[in-house]
């Protein structure tokens, strides 16, 4: 299908059509052809707060690795549990002084103040480990709850979609899966339960520990995560890719770095600042 453009308030449409039914109206399913939105999931460096990208040079030349090697690849291959638990310490301590330095992203509190407002679940899917999220929502939205909050011990990372999927299973949103497919099957009622608890507003929640929860064959009309619901907003190929993947809808924050990815394939909306997305869901424009 051709995909068409069109441009208001700066914002990028890279859609057919219009998806999600527009958030200032109360939603009625019935003879709507438009979805209700269900949540929004967001990437953290370069989304919720600006850039840290210098973080990645400081990364591979701790690691001794190639530009074109993966960070968390490279970790995941060493040999030794002890030998990744030392690169990834050395990782984690260039992360907690760029940490100190965080900057909010231009709209990010008005942006997270009216989806409290209009009652939208908010979750988080980052490579980053736990400390610098905990800071950026301590410092600039306390009171704001993001749940779950998936960070790399989470496996496999973006640009799988297991991560978006972990969070549309834990807010409950399923559909029964086709013939031959790959996908994150429903969790047991008392664990899913658990999972879909609120935590405490202001701290978050994220994963303890290494989780592995890839993709895994299903049976035709078994109940499977449904992130057709959702949203992910990042500033990465790999946000893109997983939200695509996962059956979201993708909308990438664009800057001097990211311009390529305007017109990928997989990025669904481009805006350049975070409370442009305010007026794109209020009035339904993706």
């Amino acid at each position: 299908m051709r995909r068409t453009l069109f441009m208001m308030s700066n914002i990028t449409n890279n859609t057919s059509k219009r998806f999600f039914a527009p958030l200032k109206e109360p939603f009625t399913a019935a003879g709507s052809h438009l979805r209700k939105l269900e949540g929004v999931v967001f990437d953290m460096d370069g989304t919720l707060c600006e850039p840290q990208t210098y973080m990645f040079a400081l990364m591979r030349s701790a690691l001794s690795i190639p530009k074109s090697t993966d960070i968390l690849d490279h970790i995941y291959s060493l040999p030794t549990p002890s030998a990744q638990a030392t690169a990834m310490e050395s990782i984690r301590s260039i992360e907690r002084e760029a940490m100190v330095t965080q900057v909010a992203q231009p709209g990010l509190v008005t942006l997270m103040s009216y989806l409290d407002a209009r009652g939208i679940r908010k979750g988080i899917c980052t490579r980053n480990f736990d400390a610098p999220v905990n800071n950026l929502i301590e410092k600039f939205l306390a009171g704001s709850v993001f749940h779950p909050i998936v960070t790399r011990e989470f496996r496999p990372p973006k640009p799988d979609p297991a991560g978006i999927l972990h969070i549309a299973k834990a807010w409950g949103l399923t559909r029964r899966a086709g013939a031959g497919e790959s996908g994150v099957p429903e969790v047991g009622e008392e664990e899913h339960e658990s999972a879909a608890a609120t935590p405490a507003a202001g701290t978050g929640t994220t994963n303890g520990g290494s989780t592995e929860e890839g993709l895994k064959k299903t049976e035709e009309g078994e109940w499977v995560a449904d992130a057709g619901g959702l949203i992910m907003v990042g500033d990465s190929i790999d946000d893109m890719t997983a939200g695509r993947r996962a059956g979201a809808k993708t909308v990438l924050l664009v800057n001097d770095v990211n311009r390529h990815l305007v017109d990928h394939e997989h990025t669904d909306l481009v805006i350049e600042r975070l409370d442009q997305l305010v007026e794109v869901l209020e009035e339904g424009l993706l």
